[in-house]
């Protein structure tokens, strides 16, 4: 069985490998590395709890993809 490597990023919302990314600055939950890339540091709860905006520049939501085949 192969291993899934695969965390939701809690800025964005889409799934990326968990060895792309890096922490909220906050809390400390997954943010993938397209968000890191264009500066968002913080998670979506995280942003809320301070009262900030969402920012403009999340990146769209992936399509969601069909599950793997069991075996």
């Amino acid at each position: 069985m192969p291993e899934i490597d695969m965390m939701l990023c809690r800025s964005c919302g889409n799934e990326e490998r968990a060895s792309e990314g890096y922490p909220c600055d906050e809390c400390g939950t997954f943010i993938c590395l397209i968000c890191e890339f264009r500066g968002i540091t913080v998670c979506k709860a995280c942003r809320q709890k301070k009262g900030l905006p969402e920012p403009e520049n999340l990146p769209p939501l992936a399509p969601e993809r069909p599950a793997p085949p069991s075996a």
